[in-house]
């Protein structure tokens, strides 16, 4: 450590904010980072869903370039994709590089010639399968199956940052898969901005029910397989009959519901309505009883009154949710709902305080459910790991991580289970 106390930093250094698209994106960037012999660079991998992810974007810049005074400090990301003149400005700030750019291995030069690489990412039609390694400090793999988004909901602005949808080949999401599977990794998550969408633009327009099942069939070594963001009025019937028949496929979707109001889900542009979801969520659990739902909800959104509020917290108990992701809605300027009567803005916090109140009752009365029953766990690190529904629980014993465990669950402590490893001779 220098005599001025500051760290210096050798290995490249990722700061990620987001999505899981963007966890994937950065070890994609780490290895073309090392490949390219750089050292003393911290990247920052920002955000751009709400104006509090830019606000911690910008802090952390700030914050990273007093602790490292001598580093190079690239920013990228859906932000800096979306505008890359205000991270330009930055006096923190060395470079800027695009969503396009920032995977491809020659932007990774030593003496970069411009400090802004940014591409119009309206103008990309491909998107390459990258082969990574391994993922640092995490005991699952993301992988990347799809990108960019064709739909314009009117609070988004993540189109304008990824760009239009378009898909990884099979063949290339295949060999990642089963180069993982290789490297130690027992689960995967595949994820992008809009998975749903997977297919139209590749040879044979496969949807993404038949692009998982021939993943499946093809790396038959892989244990456990999990997909992110869903919207419920576009699953496929290979992927209904997946979620019906495949024990691989873990027994938890998370969907992008946004809202519980039909006039809400109507000024937000979104494609299903309140009864659409409802059903789905039915249908679900009629082949799959024990599945367990995550959902994206957004409070305060332009417009909506307390009882348009309440249409969306009566969803949580209507669907059965339990994990929820609760986002008290902000404005993001170019996007139509920006433009919209912003009347409610005192309401949205005291809101989304509300919706988690009532994922924590959902979540408590899911932990509950499950003492007395058994579980695989996937250790994360030490003790700690994830059962297939996705909670979070203490072994008592610590394992490597990416290791699967048989388990016990004996108690819930706060927003944890308690689980005991069970022997051989002690499993069903």
């Amino acid at each position: 450590m220098p005599d001025d106390g500051k760290m210096t930093v050798r290995d490249p250094e990722i700061v990620t904010f987001g999505c899981r698209l963007n966890t994937y994106e950065s070890e994609v960037m780490r290895g073309h980072a090392r490949n390219a012999g750089l050292e003393n660079v911290v990247i920052v991998n920002t955000c751009a869903v709400t104006s509090e992810a830019e606000r911690q974007a910008r802090q952390t810049i700030r914050k990273l370039r007093r602790e490292n005074p001598d580093a190079r400090i690239v920013v990228t990301g859906c932000a800096a994709q979306i505008d890359p003149a205000k991270y330009a400005a930055m006096p923190e700030v060395d470079q800027v590089l695009g969503n396009q750019e920032k995977l491809q291995p020659e932007s990774w030069g030593l003496a970069p010639a411009e400090k802004v690489l940014v591409n119009d990412i309206m103008s990309v039609k491909e998107t390459a399968g990258h082969l990574i390694g391994g993922f640092e400090d995490r005991a699952r793999a993301f992988v990347q199956v799809q990108q960019g988004c064709d739909h314009r909901c009117t609070f988004c602005i993540i189109p304008y940052g990824r760009g239009p949808s378009r898909s990884v080949p099979i063949g290339a999401v295949v060999e990642q898969v089963r180069a993982l599977v290789a490297a130690g990794y027992t689960e995967v998550v595949l994820s992008g901005v809009d998975i749903t969408s997977y297919g139209p633009d590749l040879p044979g327009t496969p949807t993404l029910g038949q692009m998982v099942r021939r993943l499946l069939a093809l790396v038959p070594e892989l244990p456990r397989l999990r997909l992110s963001s869903l919207d419920c009025i576009e699953i496929d019937d290979d992927l209904w009959r997946l979620i019906a028949e495949e024990p691989r496929l873990m027994p938890h979707l998370h969907l992008s519901l946004q809202a519980g109001d039909d006039l809400i889900l109507k000024r937000m542009k979104r494609r299903h309505s309140r009864a659409d979801a409802v059903a789905f969520c039915e249908r679900v659990r009629s082949v799959r009883p024990d599945m367990v739902f995550g959902a994206d909800l957004i409070a305060g959104f332009p417009t909506e009154d307390e009882a348009m509020f309440e249409n969306t917290r009566r969803l949580v108990e209507d669907c059965g949710l339990t994990w929820l992701h609760v986002f008290p809605y902000s404005p993001r300027p170019g996007t139509p709902a920006a433009r919209m009567p912003q009347d409610n803005a005192p309401f949205r916090k005291e809101r989304a305080a509300r919706l988690r109140a009532a994922g924590e009752t959902a979540v408590a009365r899911h932990l509950a459910a499950q003492v007395g029953r058994t579980a695989t766990v996937l250790v994360e690190k030490d003790d700690l790991g994830r059962t297939e529904h996705f909670a979070e629980v203490r072994l008592g014993q610590s394992f490597a991580p990416g290791t699967l465990v048989r388990a016990a669950i004996t108690a819930v402590d706060g927003a944890q289970l308690r689980a005991t490893p069970l022997t051989h001779s002690e499993m069903p």
